[in-house]
């Protein structure tokens, strides 16, 4: 089985995508539930209040996250599975003008070797003749199974992509929302341990992208707290 995804990641680079889809999808998953964590937050002391329930903000920022799961889900599956139909079409229209070609160039060298055979007299041109149609059934036999790899290949990694662009988000969104499962009820000292979560989940995600690009760290990191910063400056102005 290991082998076998193996063989699948090389054929459809599956890796790099799911890879991709990962940072980006947790990413936003993260400050679209920091919004909502901004909404209470700014609601405790807008009304006065000391504390918020806890349930009440983890069945927001769950449903949230599971409508972005369910997006995520479906709408990867819906266009990866377009673009592998795309591509199985334009691989068939490849392998038709492909045969046609062989065909061709073997009716060519069936009729060269006729005659040749006339003009030597030829007396092994069924061996050979044998002989070519055995290589030229094994070679479509290795296409058949090529493409068939392929269509493995390709609808394999379809499933693994569109399953990390649905749970990356639902993961992101569930990370910051540790914290209102141990408590009945939020107060102010919970939120800020809240966004000090995602300001660390944030911050080793720019260091992950940082690595993967080889370039430098901390510029990673620093664009994507920027936009943790300013996410939370246009909340607080919108929401006050």
């Amino acid at each position: 089985m290991i082998k076998k995804i193996k063989t699948y990641a090389k054929i459809s680079d599956f890796g790099s995508i799911a890879r991709r889809y990962f940072v980006n999808n947790f990413y936003d998953g993260m400050l679209t539930v920091l919004g909502i964590l901004l909404g209470f937050f700014i609601l405790i002391f807008k009304d006065g209040q000391q504390t918020v329930d806890s349930h009440i903000v983890i069945l927001t920022g769950l449903a949230t996250s599971i409508s972005m799961f369910m997006s995520g889900l479906s709408g990867s599956y819906i266009s990866e599975k377009a673009e592998q139909k795309r591509l199985k079409a334009d691989l068939d229209k490849a392998m038709v003008i492909m045969k046609e070609e062989r065909e061709k160039e073997e009716d060519d060298n069936v009729l060269e070797d006729i005659e040749i055979e006339k003009a030597m007299l030829t007396v092994n041109f069924n061996d050979k003749n044998r002989r070519k149609k055995l290589n030229i059934k094994k070679s479509k036999n290795k296409r058949r199974k090529a493409k068939t790899l392929q269509e493995k290949a390709e609808r394999f990694a379809s499933i693994i992509v569109s399953l990390v662009n649905g749970g990356a988000p639902l993961l992101g969104g569930i990370v910051p929302l540790i914290p209102f499962f141990f408590t009945i009820k939020a107060g102010f000292n919970l939120f800020i341990f809240s966004f000090l979560i995602i300001f660390i989940c944030i911050v080793f995600l720019g260091i992950f992208v940082g690595f993967i690009s080889r370039e430098s760290l901390w510029k990673y990191v620093l664009q994507m707290l920027v936009a943790f910063g300013l996410t939370i400056i246009v909340s607080i102005l919108l929401l006050n």
